[in-house]
């Protein structure tokens, strides 16, 4: 079982990060939370679970997909790469192709999606980005909806926790408009 090396490579390559949120609470709980809600999947296997906690890994930190596959093997690594964006993408593009290529990811990585997403919203109705006014909110949370809107049909555990999620942050947000 290499999920303990996992979770020290997880919170030593995400150390002195925080999240967006008004709490600023260490990133490593993000990745945390994603493993834990995928871990809940009866397709749950050791390759999902090393994926969602490394799942940020080459996107926000120096980690390297190929370290990963020394660590972890390539099918962690390839997984991870999966769940990447292209962090030399303007932001409006990388977003546009999450909402574009959901539906055409693997399932493990579509997994990943639904509880990275759910794990987004539970934090944005939690501890929302001070800088971010009612309008973005909203926007994210609608956002979010489309790109998980590809990978249903795979996990009803991990939809139906998104699902939860995102009714949960639309009222807060709304509340908050």
């Amino acid at each position: 079982m290499r999920l303990p090396e996992a979770y020290d490579y997880a919170a030593r390559m995400h150390s002195g990060q925080t999240r967006k949120g008004a709490a600023q609470e260490p990133y490593v709980n993000h990745v945390i939370d994603v493993a834990a809600r995928v871990a809940r999947s009866p397709a749950a296997d050791e390759t999902l679970i090393l994926g969602a906690l490394l799942h940020d890994i080459v996107e926000d930190t120096a980690g390297t997909a190929a370290e990963i596959a020394t660590r972890f093997g390539p099918d962690v690594a390839a997984l991870v790469l999966e769940v990447t964006d292209d962090k030399s993408l303007p932001k409006a593009e990388r977003k546009r192709r999450q909402e574009a290529t959901a539906a055409l990811k693997s399932d493990h990585a579509r997994r990943i999606k639904l509880a990275d997403k759910a794990s987004n919203l539970t934090a944005l109705a939690d501890s929302p980005p001070v800088h971010w006014n009612a309008a973005r909110r909203v926007e994210y949370v609608a956002w979010a909806e489309r790109v998980i809107g590809g990978c249903r049909g795979i996990d009803p555990v991990l939809e139906a926790a998104f699902d939860a999620a995102a009714l949960r942050a639309k009222r807060v947000v709304e509340g908050a408009a």
